[in-house]
């Protein structure tokens, strides 16, 4: 079991790059503190969006065995020209596959379609949800626990759980705590206690549905807020979530909205509107995916 280190605080949000990273608690692995989201990406367009997410200067990709795009991420890499080791990719599994055997199996073949070649990884495979149970999370874990052994994932960790799911894992994980914890977050649904009992332990949080898919981009004092700085209400609702210090996961299929998706240094939210967004929190039924469950 990991010590209880409290993570690094976030870089001083007035210095923040495209290129900042996060350490990943107990690991070597850095993580880029913007990352882009392919979730519901279709094949046919996930490589051209992925391009030009790395073409803007995204370093870091999130997919999943659900999004039924992980190769195209790879692929994107690959055409991309960038080295391997400059891109950060995510996948994530989110059931079980009948064995201990096959459920590891089953994860090996994503690093497969992603990186190729014998020495392929990802730099982080999560468990997409604790919604499989008790038994099959352990056995989804001890999968990717091995994964991390061989060195076939970078670093590994969770989405979508509360406080009881990741003290629950105590009783049988040999790397605790995990090393992230995605969870859908962004103004009107901040999860407070899981964030602080991350934060408490070492464990990096990321933002899904930073953006709360477009759902409140007329929200009077979002646009008010953009209006103010001169930016989109999207840019708005990133930057905030980067001052929190998360690490927010936009996702867009379109060329300019990628480019301005990126485009969220060199200027910062003072403190009396970040806490004019932290205002706008509505608790579980704030959410638009899923609040966690703390018990």
């Amino acid at each position: 079991m990991a010590n209880q280190t409290q993570p690094s605080a976030p870089d001083d949000s007035s210095n923040l790059t495209i290129k900042s990273t996060l350490p990943l608690p107990n690991t070597t692995v850095k993580i880029p503190r913007l990352g882009f989201g392919i979730y519901l990406s279709p094949p046919e367009t996930c490589v051209q969006s992925c391009l030009t997410a790395l073409s803007v200067g995204y370093r870091h990709i999130d997919s999943a065995q659900y999004y039924q795009n992980e190769y195209q991420m790879g692929d994107a890499v690959r055409q991309s020209g960038i080295p391997r080791s400059e891109v950060f990719l995510t996948t994530k599994i989110l059931s079980t596959a009948g064995s201990p055997e096959k459920t590891y199996q089953k994860c090996l073949d994503s690093v497969k379609l992603i990186d190729e070649g014998e020495n392929g990884y990802v730099d982080l495979f999560l468990i997409h949800s604790p919604s499989a149970g008790p038994a099959k999370r352990k056995e989804m874990w001890g999968a990717l626990e091995r994964l991390y052994e061989e060195g076939r994932a970078k670093a590994i960790g969770v989405s979508n759980f509360g406080v009881g799911h990741v003290e629950g894992m105590k009783e049988w994980a040999k790397v605790w705590p995990p090393h992230v914890n995605q969870l859908e977050l962004h103004p009107w649904s901040q999860q407070r206690t899981i964030v602080s009992y991350c934060r408490a332990h070492s464990i990096v949080v990321e933002a899904y549905s930073p953006l709360v898919r477009n759902q409140k981009s007329q929200n009077t004092t979002l646009v008010s807020l953009a209006r103010k700085y001169s930016k989109t209400p999207s840019q708005i609702l990133i930057r905030w979530s980067l001052q929190k210090g998360w690490v927010p996961l936009p996702k867009s299929d379109t060329k300019s909205r990628i480019e301005e998706n990126g485009d969220v240094f060199g200027w910062e939210l003072d403190s009396g509107d970040v806490q004019v967004l932290d205002d706008l929190d509505e608790g579980e039924k704030g959410a638009i995916v899923q609040a966690v469950n703390n018990d």
